[in-house]
């Protein structure tokens, strides 16, 4: 939602207030923004990941696999 904002902001003061160097300034904070979303959400799923590995007790047998027990 903030990058759409951001993305409406920039193109309202690029066109219409006709300062491109702003414009240009706050269209630059949308892939940012976006930046931060996919980082903080592939960081939820990491830990999902382990979380249900750990239960699973998955890790603890590929390490058995790998040791050759």
């Amino acid at each position: 939602m903030a990058s759409a904002v951001s993305v409406v902001l920039a193109l309202f003061v690029y066109f219409v207030n006709k300062d491109r160097e702003m414009g240009i300034f706050i269209g630059l904070w949308a892939p940012t923004i976006l930046a931060f979303a996919s980082y903080f959400k592939q960081q939820r799923m990491y830990e999902a990941m382990n979380r249900l590995l750990e239960r699973e007790g998955v890790i603890d047998r590929v390490e058995k696999i790998v040791q050759g027990r």
